[in-house]
């Protein structure tokens, strides 16, 4: 076969790991998405992906498919994360691959985590197996970039998401009641909600839970919903408050004491004299939280924005224009996707920086 051949092979193969390990997104966490397809003569014999935290890896369920463990090394495996070389809460998946004679491996990307960074590769390459690393390197390095921010940068994976009117602003000037103002249609909230259960984590400023009162949980779709960071500097946060509810658990994150309404068990006020985007990450990144999606107003946006804390954005646009109000935020981005949903535009922004 030549290189071109085995190179598109080799890409075939291994986006179909991709879509494997799409499936869990949300609930493997703290665990990487990672999917596995054993292939022998070009027919793909056995695949599997990582399920959920303590669970069996993609590597194992993969393995586990084929009956007839014997023809495993006449077989290449296929991953788009480096096998685990570490004892955790299941053996090491190179270990497993080495005791069934896997002479191949293909890897797309090496994994971050200092338990492995190399050593599965290595641990395979000294036991005689054929190893290759890289192949739609960026595209595994993009489907696990929750996991790999968090390693390598020691914070959460910062997702910015916003509503603008077709003239640039989040909110009329005049409002009549404490609630939310859609801009959007059903489509695209019901999406926004499938978003918060694929996060950890979502944040607001005080001025949007005064102001709208959202619950931020995942009640229009099936899903966990995600920890709730409020930032409130000064206690303004009213007992009533709809994120204070026994949905999902509650950080209020502030400057000044916590107040004396009683405090559910799923509440933490958190007082802190530093700065408080510093100790939302600083708590997210401790308690092993990998992202976060922000849905606060324009101040907390563009406070993220201006101290280039974001990975990405997504900016939806109604079809409906306000003539004036609160001016939507401002950020030097590229876009990577648009869609149309309904009467609503959908833009995916990256930060204009040569990483992942």
């Amino acid at each position: 076969m030549s290189d071109s051949n085995s190179q598109h092979f080799d890409n075939i193969f291994m986006s179909i790991c991709l879509k494997l390990a799409a499936t869990a997104l949300g609930e493997t966490y703290p665990n990487p998405l990672v999917g596995c397809v054993i292939v022998k003569d070009g027919e793909i014999i056995g695949e599997g992906y990582h399920q959920k935290a303590g669970g069996p890896h993609a590597e194992v369920n993969a393995i586990n498919s084929i009956k007839d463990k014997r023809i495993l090394s006449e077989a290449t495996l296929y991953v788009n994360l480096e096998p685990c070389c570490h004892h955790g809460k299941t053996p090491p998946c190179s270990d497993l691959i080495i005791e069934h004679k896997i002479k191949e491996v293909v890897v797309g990307s090496l994994d971050p985590n200092p338990k492995v960074a190399g050593k599965g590769v290595q641990q395979l390459m000294n036991a005689g197996c054929n190893v290759r690393v890289g192949i739609l390197e960026d595209e595994c390095k993009w489907i696990n970039r929750r996991f790999f921010t968090s390693f390598l940068k020691k914070r959460p994976f910062i997702i910015l998401k916003w509503a603008q009117s077709t003239d640039g602003f989040l909110s009329p000037e005049k409002r009549e009641a404490k609630a939310p103002v859609w801009i959007t249609g059903k489509e695209s909230r019901k999406l926004v909600h499938t978003w918060r259960s694929e996060e950890q984590a979502i944040l607001v400023g005080i001025n949007t839970v005064l102001a709208d009162n959202p619950s931020l949980t995942t009640r229009l779709v099936k899903g966990n919903s995600p920890h709730r960071f409020v930032i409130d500097p000064h206690g303004k946060t009213p007992a009533d408050a709809a994120v204070l509810d026994k949905t999902a658990s509650t950080a209020i994150i502030s400057n000044v004491k916590a107040p004396k309404w009683p405090i559910a068990g799923n509440v933490t006020w958190i007082e802190s004299q530093n700065d408080l985007i510093a100790t939302v990450l600083d708590i997210a990144h401790k308690n092993d939280l990998q992202s976060i999606i922000i849905e606060g107003g324009t101040n907390t946006l563009q406070r993220f924005i201006d101290a280039d804390l974001w990975d990405e954005a997504r900016i939806f646009t109604g079809h409906n224009a306000f003539g004036s109000g609160t001016v939507a935020p401002t950020l030097k981005a590229t876009t990577v996707n648009q869609y149309t949903i309904e009467q609503d535009q959908l833009k995916i922004l990256i930060p204009n920086r040569a990483e992942v």
